[in-house]
This record gives C-alpha cells, sequence and structure tokens, in this order.
C-alpha cells in the first residue's frame, strides 16, 4: 500500500475545508464540536501534526471557540495586575493598622500608669472624693 502524501497547501485547505464541515454540520466523522482533535479526525491526521506544523489552523480553531490564546493570556493579565494593585493597597492599610495599634498600645500603658498614680494618691487620704453634680 503506497499512500502519497500532501503537500503543505493541499493540507491547509483540508484541514480549513473540515473547520467549515464542523461549524456547519456537516461533518464526515458526526463531530458536533469544534476543536482541534475534531478537526484531526475530520481531516485524518494527528492534533499533534496541527499544533506543530499548522499553528495558524490551530490558532483559528481557538478563535472560534472564544480561546483565542492572546485574549486569554491578556484577561489573566489584567486580571493579576488588578490582584497586585489590591494586594499592595491591603498590605499599606495592615501597615498603617500596625502603627495605629502601636500608638494605642502606647497610649495605653500612659494612661494605665496614670490611673495607678492617681489610685495611689486616693489612698494616702490627701484626695477628696468628690460626689458630681447632676443638672436636671
Amino acid at each position: 500500500m503506497n499512500k502519497t502524501r500532501k503537500n503543505a497547501d493541499a493540507r491547509e485547505k483540508d484541514l480549513r475545508m473540515a473547520i467549515q464541515r464542523i461549524k456547519h454540520g456537516r461533518s464526515h466523522t458526526g463531530a458536533k464540536n469544534l476543536s482541534i482533535a475534531a478537526v484531526a479526525r475530520e481531516t485524518g491526521v494527528s492534533a499533534a501534526l496541527i499544533h506543530n506544523h499548522y499553528p495558524a489552523i490551530a490558532e483559528a480553531i481557538r478563535v472560534e471557540r472564544g480561546r483565542d490564546g492572546r485574549s486569554e493570556r491578556d484577561a489573566k493579565h489584567q486580571q493579576l495586575r488588578e490582584l497586585r494593585e489590591k494586594s499592595r493597597m491591603l498590605r499599606q492599610q495592615l501597615e498603617d493598622m500596625r502603627t495605629q495599634v502601636a500608638r494605642l498600645t502606647s497610649l495605653n500603658e500612659v494612661l494605665l500608669a496614670e490611673n495607678e498614680a492617681l489610685r495611689s494618691r486616693l489612698g494616702e487620704g490627701q484626695v477628696i472624693h468628690i460626689q458630681p453634680r447632676i443638672v436636671i
């Protein structure tokens, strides 16, 4: 059995025709969904051949499926940028809160020391306790 190989232009034409047949529901293999594997089966070649020797065909299939490599990459890149910015803002917010906690801790220590000093003076008897007047 002697099989002759098709030249690249004829093979590419067959691949493009297979894409059209699958898209319009007229596939010889019964494929319903467009994919690289379905186009490979339709034309009798391997998916690896399409990936390795016909990257334009593979990209066209991805575009038809809405899974364009560039648009997916750009969307992921944009999402990464947004997450990095959110992370930067959260780190800044965390740093601000740590500074605020340190300031409040210091203030609390000062107030506790003052409170202790006032309690000790109250115990010495030199301080008179005055009831607050309530004005109605």
